[in-house]
């Protein structure tokens, strides 16, 4: 038997089913990159505001490119399971939020028509950061992207997020109806106002003025978003469709934490969210720059030095207590950094972090947070870097997490085995460390030199000396030991 809404009424009591007549419902909300994350996130917080009448924004899921959400989705009328995992057990919720989905690589037009749509309201974001076709260390619009390119050719067809959302708005304008809301919900530096200036470049080169109608119209609010969400494994569909006793061929896995701040400006009316747990600012950036530089930084730096060191996952490196005070020297460096609103309590959020890196229950590969890793150092750990050296303080701890990023780019670990290294730049790295070969004293100012993700930082000569003795440690000690050797200095 398989989850569907003709089978709700057959699940055990325990588990929280939708508490609303989905076939009332009308989509207000179209999310490009309908993947784990969204799915434990964004549409928790949407079914949450239909459970309390607000029926008017259910959500069009978009994969850009891949089938398989919607092939898993669509004969379970789009239910699917958060299982909310903890130590002390699991908890299971089928979520109803989502009405229906698109491949946009199938049917671009399909996508365009949804989103041009005067129902929909809202088009939210979790395309990864590389799904933004922009150049991470300046925030704008790299034009030479084979995706721009391709989407300037051929706009009713586009195959970028960018592209989809230029489309769309283009249309709105030409019918005379109101914008929606671009709500990018990705770990981008000041995520709303970036989204905004790749948008507008975008849709500056198609027209000047749908590129100015955008600027003047549009609300791109900056949010921060904060959940753990593993990649759903076999045995994780198992465990849910025993707990469901029926098969649900695509539930996430997810921790009882869940965080969302959105800056409140929006073109077109939004749900009540902050009812569900929204908190609504009038500035996110503390807020955001708190979590990149806590969480994401320490996560990045437990996942390259952790996976080297042999570990498969964040929760396995933290049982050693060496990379459990790595993460938290990370976070004590990072944090004087940052300027919060008064009544923020800096340290209890560092030591909720740690508990959340080390639930037993999570099973968060060290691999799965690798992913992307050019895309993700400038805004996790580069930016505290530059801004630690314009205090002349230290840098030696996210010196040795850049360092753990360079020896892992090479493709190959400790013991010569293939790293399967996923990042938009991984051909380039790659060939940059056969020719440096394994001496930091050449590859690290080898990949100090990519402009796409270090930027001028990369030639200031304290960042260089700092990575290329961390990188030199590395390579001589082993991740594990050099850790441990960082930690006791």
């Amino acid at each position: 038997m398989r989850l569907g809404r003709a089978n709700l009424g057959r699940l055990p009591p325990a588990i929280r089913r939708p508490a609303y007549d989905r076939s009332r419902l009308a989509p207000g909300i179209v999310h490009l990159g309908l993947g784990a994350f969204h799915r434990a996130h964004q549409a928790v917080v949407i079914d949450d505001c239909l459970a309390a009448g607000q029926a008017a924004w259910g959500i069009v899921g978009a994969s850009l490119r891949s089938p398989d959400t919607r092939d898993a989705l669509a004969p379970q009328d789009h239910l699917y399971t958060v299982a909310v995992r903890a130590a002390e057990g699991t908890e299971h919720r089928v979520i109803g939020a989502l009405l229906d989905s698109v491949v946009a690589r199938e049917n671009p037009a399909r996508l365009v028509d949804r989103m041009a749509d005067p129902a929909v309201r809202i088009v939210s974001l979790t395309v990864t950061e590389k799904g933004y076709c922009h150049t991470p260390q300046t925030g704008d619009l790299d034009e030479r992207h084979p995706d721009v390119v391709h989407d300037l050719n051929n706009p009713e067809a586009p195959r970028s997020a960018p592209g989809f959302i230029a489309a769309a708005l283009a249309r709105r304008r030409a019918q005379g109806l109101l914008p929606f809301t671009v709500l990018c919900c990705d770990n981008l530096a000041a995520n709303g106002h970036t989204v905004q200036r790749i948008v507008t470049q975008f849709a500056a080169l198609r027209s000047k003025d749908l590129g100015k109608w955008i600027a003047d119209t549009v609300a791109f609010p900056s949010t921060m978003v904060d959940r753990i969400v593993p990649e759903t494994l076999e045995g994780d569909r198992e465990a849910v469709s025993a707990a469901l006793g029926m098969r649900d061929a695509w539930p996430v896995m997810t921790e009882p934490f869940t965080q969302w701040v959105i800056e409140d400006r929006f073109s077109a009316g939004r749900p009540d969210l902050a009812a569900a747990g929204v908190e609504l600012v009038t500035d996110v950036k503390p807020f955001e720059l708190m979590k990149l530089r806590l969480l994401n930084a320490s996560h990045s730096a437990l996942a390259y030095l952790g996976y080297l060191a042999g570990y498969e996952t964040i929760a396995d490196t933290m049982t050693d207590p060496h990379f459990a005070r790595l993460a938290a020297r990370v976070m004590e460096e990072a944090a004087v950094t940052l300027t919060m609103p008064a009544g923020t309590d800096l340290a209890a959020y560092r030591a909720s972090l740690l508990r959340r890196f080390a639930n037993p229950a999570l099973h968060h590969r060290t691999w799965q947070i690798a992913m992307d890793g050019s895309q993700k150092l400038p805004q996790r750990l580069l930016g505290a870097m530059q801004d630690r050296l314009q205090k002349n303080l230290p840098i030696d701890t996210h010196a040795l997490a850049v360092a753990g990023w360079m020896r892992y780019v090479t493709a190959s670990d400790e013991q010569g085995r293939a790293i399967d290294v996923r990042d938009p730049l991984a051909g380039e790295l790659a060939a940059l460390a056969r020719e440096a070969g394994p001496v930091a004293e050449r590859l690290a100012p080898a990949l100090l030199g990519v402009g796409k993700v270090f930027g001028p930082l990369g030639d200031d000569p304290r960042l260089r000396e700092a990575v290329s003795a961390a990188l030199g440690r590395l390579y001589a000690e082993g991740a594990r030991r050099a850790v441990a050797t960082h930690i006791a200095t």
